[in-house]
C-alpha cells in the first residue's frame, strides 16, 4: 500500500470490498483536512466528485 498522504494530482484507486467488486478510481482534485485526518476531494473516472476519508482499502498512487 502507498504512503497515504495524497497531493493533487494523485491517483486514488479504491478497492472492491467484496469477491467480484470493482475498483474505483480516480483524481485527488483538493486535500482539505490535518495531515493525520486527510479528507481528499476526489473526481473520479465516471465524471462524480466525492469526499473521501483514505482507509485501508485505499491506494494512494503519486503522480509523476
Amino acid at each position: 500500500m502507498s504512503d497515504m498522504q495524497a497531493k493533487v494530482g494523485d491517483r486514488v484507486i479504491i478497492h472492491g470490498r467484496t469477491v467480484g467488486s470493482p475498483d474505483h478510481s480516480g483524481e485527488v482534485v483538493e486535500v482539505r483536512g490535518h495531515d493525520d485526518d486527510p479528507l481528499l476531494v476526489v473526481r473520479y473516472d465516471d465524471g462524480h466528485e466525492a469526499i473521501l476519508s483514505p482507509g485501508c482499502d485505499c491506494e494512494i498512487r503519486h503522480a509523476g
